[in-house]
């Protein structure tokens, strides 16, 4: 079987991405993480790729808060590219991408809120203040725009009347820790499907 080669992006704790290698340890995600890449230097998913035995590296984020310079966004692309990447997933990876990646691979991000709603940060909280009884997680391919690109999954989380912001963000984080990785599996085989019809890497 064609191991599907990811590269994984985040700034964060990472437990989206603890979730994913946990799948490919199992045996249950046919796909095998190339690199994980941060752009804080002490972030703990750097830490949990070191667990894991993953390549892992500190991306310089440069000037800019909410995206990278056209250069380092280059640099990315050619560390993902060297190491083999055919699909990047983000994991709590804080920068909006440009085209040096959005051109350069298939790229999917998972998001704490039934897009198209309560985009941005903490939206969980945003669906507690604004009163909603569901929310839940999408995930989907990513564009220039925060939190938007093609839908691809969704679950959805009752809010409960005695919720707290904590307690809806650990029952979203359980649900992505389940969504995130099946829609993976869904990648990896089209991915192997692709390569046995052409004996061999399938084109992206």
């Amino acid at each position: 079987m064609n191991r599907l080669p990811l590269g994984i992006l985040g700034s964060g704790k990472g437990s989206n991405c603890r979730a994913i290698f946990e799948r490919i340890r199992s045996g249950d995600l046919a796909a095998e993480a190339r690199l994980v890449v941060s752009d804080v230097l002490d972030a703990p998913i750097l830490d949990i790729a070191r667990e894991f035995g993953v390549a892992n590296a500190y991306l310089q984020p440069g000037r800019f808060r909410t995206r990278l310079e056209p250069e380092i966004e280059e640099q990315l692309v050619q560390m993902l590219r060297d190491v083999g990447v055919e699909l990047v997933v983000l994991a709590g990876f804080m920068r909006v991408l440009h085209q040096p990646m959005l051109k350069a691979f298939p790229i999917i991000n998972i998001h704490p809120s039934l897009l198209p709603k309560f985009p941005g940060l903490e939206s969980w909280k945003q669906a507690l203040v604004a009163g909603e009884t569901v929310t839940g997680c999408t995930v989907h391919y990513v564009d220039e725009r925060i939190d938007h690109g093609q839908i691809l999954a969704q679950r959805e989380v009752r809010i409960l009347p005695n919720d707290t912001a904590e307690s809806l963000h650990a029952r979203i984080q359980v649900l992505e820790h389940e969504l995130y990785p099946a829609v993976i599996g869904e990648f990896c085989q089209r991915y192997n499907e692709a390569s046995q019809q052409a004996g061999g890497r399938p084109d992206k």
